[in-house]
């Protein structure tokens, strides 16, 4: 099954699917960027790891039937150039919650972005029947935090990651 696009009034949220996601995690970025119809450039590669592409790739394959629920790329609907990625940490089945992510890629940050992108994804959370949706930054993200923030989320907890950061929980609840 493929995900929807998720259509903002000037992106467009597409999931990346798990051939592309192959691809780049094996380095292949021509096969990866052919797959998917659109180009991945050095600041997805450089924003994205090994272990990053793995985990959403065995969660699409997990999960053949919820594609919607993993990475996209950020897409501008004005010229499709990818400026950045955002998703959710995986099916909220699995992870109990719906807990969304995203990057924008340095040449394309303080344009709105990241607000209008992640706006989308608790859009289409919601319209899933999802009653709330997480975001866990890192403290010293004050740029994230005041997008959730301005969002309309809320803190709700601190949480320590597997690496021993401390990150702060925010949720939108519907």
């Amino acid at each position: 099954m493929d995900a929807v696009d998720i259509e903002t009034p000037r992106l467009r949220l597409k999931a990346i699917s798990g051939a592309a996601l192959a691809k780049l995690r094996d380095g292949d970025v021509a096969g990866a960027s052919q797959i998917q119809g659109a180009y991945f450039s050095g600041d997805f590669l450089a924003s994205v790891n090994a272990a990053f592409l793995t985990i959403h790739l065995e969660g699409l394959r997990r999960n053949p039937s919820a594609p919607g629920w993993f990475v996209r790329a950020i897409t501008r609907t004005e010229d499709g150039v990818i400026v950045g990625h955002c998703g959710f940490h995986g099916a909220p089945a699995d992870l109990g919650r719906a807990e969304i992510g995203y990057t924008i890629f340095p040449p394309y940050r303080r344009c709105g972005y990241g607000a209008e992108a992640a706006q989308g994804l608790v859009d289409w959370a919601r319209a899933q029947g999802q009653a709330s949706v997480v975001a866990a930054v890192s403290p010293s993200n004050t740029a994230s935090i005041a997008l959730v923030t301005k969002l309309g989320f809320r803190r709700v907890r601190v949480q320590t990651t597997g690496e021993g950061a401390d990150e702060y929980v925010f949720e939108i609840a519907f």
